[in-house]
């Protein structure tokens, strides 16, 4: 439940004036109650009465800031904007501290690739097999510590996508490089086009772009067997990035789910999870709050149709239309 901010307003401060009134009243009941009569049981109900007030109104003023700051992401409650700045810049600060030791692992790896290779010796299945799962999984290090990042920052409900000048080619084909070696690794491939050729820009949020297509590629690498495709179209309203795999496709039970924070289909089957759940959240999450949508389409079973397609639909944003976080 989050309250609007006026009758948030006006209960906190009519809560303060009980609470005030309360306060007052319990310390001055010694003084009237023997005014009013010489009776001293009169003196307690009114101190009891007063006390009773005081904490009432201090009830009311805590459960107004609950419900119209902290829990619902008040925009204007200055201390939770504080908070969520700060920690969205720990975290920027320890994915960049985890990057470096993240990136001289794999220099190294590549490096005692090479020399393996240059040795003309036969190297053990076993040896290249872990250099394999080293780089396979560091995309997926990376996307992890991408989505944890974001997902503090959508935790401010009032945030907007920003507005600039991308390409979304540019973005694409950048993707479908960090990809393309983790996919010939798995004995898949990922292939990309757009239509028209000279895509040209179109305003929107460029890193949110990137993080949902990471995403989406991410999970189709995963699941692929052999070929994945990301499309790049557009229409005079709206652009499309869709990405498609030739994977096992998704359970008809499980779609509706599939984009729900932390659901897995392992959680389904109280099973250990493997993934977090929260790729295809976020991605929705972020393409919806760029006025778009997200969508799936599955198909599953034996024959050679069996694939899984999420497709990303944002608007054709103008320059006017630009808002600033």
């Amino acid at each position: 439940m989050r309250l609007p901010l006026w009758a948030a307003k006006v209960l906190r401060y009519t809560a303060y004036a009980v609470a005030a009134a309360g306060l007052v009243l319990a310390l001055i009941s010694p003084v009237i109650g023997p005014s009013f009569t010489d009776v001293r049981w009169t003196v307690e109900p009114l101190a009891y009465v007063g006390v009773m007030m005081t904490v009432a109104g201090l009830a009311i003023v805590a459960v107004s800031h609950l419900l119209s700051g902290r829990a619902a992401g008040d925009a204007n409650n200055p201390a939770l904007r504080n908070w969520s700045k700060l920690t969205q810049d720990y975290f920027d600060t320890f994915s960049h501290d985890m990057g470096r030791p993240l990136r001289r692992i794999l220099g190294k790896a590549r490096e005692v690739r090479a020399r393996a290779e240059e040795s003309g010796k036969p190297v053990p299945q076993a040896f290249t097999g872990l250099l394999d799962e080293i780089e396979q999984q560091a995309p997926s290090y990376r996307l992890m510590l991408a989505n944890v990042r974001v997902l503090v920052e959508l935790e401010d409900a009032d945030a907007k996508a920003k507005l600039e000048p991308l390409d979304p080619a540019a973005v694409i084909r950048n993707i479908v490089d960090r990809y393309a070696g983790v996919a010939a690794d798995r004995g898949a491939e990922v292939t990309w086009w757009c239509e028209p050729q000279e895509f040209g820009l179109v305003y929107g949020d460029a890193a949110a772009l990137d993080h949902v297509v990471t995403n989406l590629v991410d999970n189709a690498v995963k699941f692929a067997a052999k070929h994945v495709e990301v499309r790049l179209t557009r229409n005079p309203t709206h652009y499309y990035v869709r990405v498609w795999d030739d994977g096992p496709g998704i359970q008809e039970s499980h779609v509706p789910h599939v984009f729900d924070r932390g659901w897995t289909p392992e959680v389904a089957a109280r099973q250990e999870k493997i993934s977090s759940g929260l790729g295809l959240y976020i991605a929705r999450t972020l393409v919806r709050r760029a006025g778009g949508d997200l969508a799936v389409e599955t198909a599953t079973g034996n024959s050679a149709g069996h694939h899984t397609a999420m497709t990303v639909m944002l608007p054709l944003a103008q320059p006017d239309q630009r808002s600033d976080r």
